[in-house]
């Protein structure tokens, strides 16, 4: 029997708990303060490699997740919906698809406002001055004004890895790093 691709699993999860909670969050004209809630949420992702293994693990039950993310949650000085949306990921035994909900989310917001979402990694966080300039030059490209997501991953080196669409530019150092040693086994 194959193996079910849980990247796709995943996927259509997140894509139905963000369209729920975008529905929800439309409907009470909060999708800016869900946006920041899921903003601050992120950063705490990005920050904490202990919260990340702790989204992501199966270890924990549900009951122990439930606790962990409201302790989360309040600390955090989250509230409203997107608390209230956590906790219910969390008793659902979904909280491994978190990340990639508030992708989702971010994706179905922009597209309401008009803007079209870049995926961005990055290797650190950048500053509010790089993340207008790339999004000038993506706006310059695409010809329409674009709303970032940028994700911390270290592992890249340097460079950036921006996905608009289906479109990918990888001008990580790590790619660029691969390629060279490929070019040069050749040479050799």
């Amino acid at each position: 029997m194959p193996v079910a691709d849980t990247s796709q699993l995943t996927s259509g999860v997140a894509e139905r708990y963000a369209s729920s909670l975008f529905e929800l969050a439309l409907e009470e004209g909060a999708v800016d303060s869900v946006t920041a809630d899921l903003d601050r949420f992120q950063a705490m992702l990005d920050e904490s490699d202990d919260l990340k293994r702790f989204v992501q693990s199966p270890v924990f039950s549900a009951e122990d997740q439930l606790k962990g993310i409201v302790a989360i949650s309040e600390k955090a000085g989250l509230s409203g919906f997107f608390a209230n949306f956590v906790k219910v990921v969390a008793r659902n035994r979904r909280l491994f698809a978190l990340p990639g909900m508030i992708k989702a989310f971010r994706i179905i917001a922009a597209n309401q406002r008009g803007e079209i979402s870049a995926e961005v990694t990055s290797a650190h966080a950048l500053s509010a001055e790089q993340e207008s300039e790339l999004k000038a030059a993506l706006k310059g490209v695409t010809g329409k004004d674009v709303a970032i997501a940028v994700t911390v991953d270290p592992s890249i080196l340097g460079g950036l890895i921006v996905k608009v669409g289906s479109r990918q530019i990888d001008t990580s150092l790590r790619t660029k790093l691969s390629t060279l040693k490929l070019a040069l086994k050749e040479v050799g």
